[in-house]
């Protein structure tokens, strides 16, 4: 039988609050910078609780798991949201191509790079790969008002661009009118997703930065030329030098 939402809220709590340290949910409330309560429970408490869950339900169906993950998402705690994302990571096969409005709807009740990174890299890219066509709604979150919301849009196939697939021109045309963005968040995810390709990929990257070399960031700068070999490194820092992005 699929548990309630509210059942699946009281199983959550009492577990988190039998396994729980005061005073790890002091120091990641801090570290955090988060209004929400923290249990003190780390990762490996939190997704050995979901594998548990999703054994002793096992008829869990895509309803079901909607249902319980917007309880989750519902409350006032911390890694009761967490555990929301941590479910639907071990059960994203349920999902569907309609589903990723709801869940880009989570990651804009997720003010918190914690939970927005762990839905997008985690369950939202996932479901843009077994459903290619969502591929065109990226184009649409990366112009959202919520620059939360644009994260999503910039990480959301960072699985398959660290591979070496992916659609890295897709990035390049979403990531380029984001360079001139003063909002943290949005020049290190841009950073993030060129450092991953250039591993693989360099040539990507400096192609990209090359005619961009004046407007991005030092935080994109940074972390997208960290792993690019010495003389495409060279070649992208005489063009940031030189202002050939002007």
């Amino acid at each position: 039988m699929s548990p309630s939402p509210d059942d699946a809220v009281r199983h959550f709590r009492a577990r988190f609050e039998a396994g729980g340290a005061p005073a790890r949910a002091v120091s990641e409330k801090t570290y955090m910078k988060s209004a929400l309560r923290f249990h003190g429970v780390d990762a490996k408490q939190i997704h050995a609780e979901c594998a548990s869950f999703c054994k002793e339900h096992r008829d869990l169906d895509r309803e079901s798991l909607r249902a319980v993950v917007s309880a989750l998402y519902a409350t006032d705690w911390f890694d009761l949201r967490t555990a929301g994302i941590a479910l639907l990571e071990r059960k994203v096969r349920l999902l569907e191509a309609s589903d990723a409005a709801w869940l880009v709807d989570l990651a804009r009740a997720s003010p918190c790079w914690a939970h927005v990174d762990f839905l997008s890299t985690k369950v939202i890219d996932p479901l843009i790969q077994a459903n290619p066509r969502l591929l065109g709604k990226m184009r649409v979150w990366a112009k959202d008002r919520d620059f939360w919301v644009r994260r999503v849009a910039l990480l959301g196939q960072l699985g398959p661009l660290r591979r070496g697939a992916g659609d890295f021109a897709l990035f390049a045309a979403i990531a380029g009118p984001m360079l001139d963005e003063k909002e943290f968040f949005i020049q290190k995810a841009i950073g993030w997703v060129l450092r991953e390709v250039s591993k693989k990929r360099p040539a990507l990257v400096r192609d990209f930065l090359v005619p961009h070399a004046a407007r991005a960031s030092t935080v994109t700068w940074r972390e997208a030329t960290k792993y690019l070999p010495a003389a495409m490194k060279r070649e992208v820092e005489r063009a940031r030098l030189f202002g050939r992005g002007l």
